[in-house]
């Protein structure tokens, strides 16, 4: 029965007595008469037929808002759940081991720098290392841009280089005429090694000179910027692996001198490969876990809100 379905007896009802009692007896030997309710008891406590009694019609209510609220929180723990196991995790590791052992004992080298106070006749890079390689004036994948009018010039170049330590730098010793005082000034506009990572869960060092600003230094001076390059391996869902490398950088700067005079400055990068590798992995929560998780939540808050029976209530 609903909520305000709920009819009590009519206040003032009658009823029929039947039994021995005083006065001329009827037919059959027994004598009846009408009597009111309430005659030989005290009268109950009535309401309204049409209104449910108080604490039915205030239980009711209750009940119902406590009912959609729960349901509501069961909603938003399934999306919860849900957006936690459609989101891809990313954990990382380390080891040591050279993760590119295909890449032929090379890494790919990206550079990018301005020196707006240099011809670009007069700007080169050089490469060394101790497997006993010097080159001078690399020209290969490798352009320059002319800045201020021809007074500056922006270099960019991909090259590769050994996985042992050396250097490449970019400096006037390929020139065919020195200048008397060359600019060194210059901006870094990226410099990064290996394949280029566009992951938005990994934000690691793999442009650390990116928007490196040198335009307010000492012109006559020499840049060095020592690199530790790390070996990262970055693998998908799918199970395909990309090899990039991340760097940490130091600089300094100064002005050279010799027995024969001041050096001509340069740009030095000086870099050696740390053995230690970090890997990325993407992994997203197994299907079982989702629903295990998603289950554990819909009974405990039904358990919780379910109603009582009446002699467990207040326990």
């Amino acid at each position: 029965m609903g909520c305000a379905e709920r009819h009590f007896p009519a206040a003032g009802g009658e009823r029929r007595v039947s039994g021995a009692v005083g006065g001329p007896r009827g037919r059959g030997g027994r004598r009846r008469r009408w009597q009111r309710a309430g005659t030989h008891a005290a009268p109950r406590p009535t309401w309204p037929a049409a209104l449910p009694p108080p604490a039915a019609a205030a239980r009711c209510p209750l009940t119902s808002g406590v009912s959609i609220c729960c349901c509501l929180f069961i909603l938003f723990l399934f999306l919860s759940e849900l957006t936690g196991f459609i989101t891809t995790e990313v954990v990382n590791e380390l080891y040591v081991d050279d993760p590119d052992k295909d890449s032929g004992g090379k890494i790919d080298v990206s550079l990018n720098i301005s020196l707006p106070n240099l011809h670009c006749e007069l700007v080169g890079l050089d490469i060394q290392d101790e497997m006993g390689r010097h080159e001078v004036g690399h020209i290969d994948n490798s352009m320059k841009i002319p800045l201020n009018n021809g007074a500056g010039c922006r270099f960019e170049g991909q090259f590769s280089i050994n996985k042992v330590p050396g250097n490449f730098h970019v400096s006037t010793h390929s020139a065919t005429a020195q200048p008397q005082n060359p600019d060194m000034t210059h901006v870094i506009h990226k410099l990064s090694f290996g394949d280029t990572l566009q992951v938005q869960n990994v934000h690691g060092a793999f442009n650390a000179l990116g928007g490196a600003d040198r335009l307010t230094s000492n012109p006559l001076a020499s840049h060095d910027y020592i690199l530790k390059i790390v070996p990262t391996v970055y693998e998908d869902k799918s199970g395909k692996q990309r090899y990039s490398y991340q760097y940490t950088v130091a600089n300094k700067e100064y002005v050279a001198y010799s027995h024969t005079g001041r050096i001509i400055p340069a740009i030095w990068f000086r870099y050696d490969l740390s053995p230690i590798t970090v890997k990325y992995t993407e992994r997203r929560q197994p299907l079982y876990r989702f629903i295990t998780t998603v289950c554990i939540s819909r009974d405990s808050v039904t358990e919780k809100t379910a109603p009582r029976p009446a002699g467990l209530r207040g326990k």
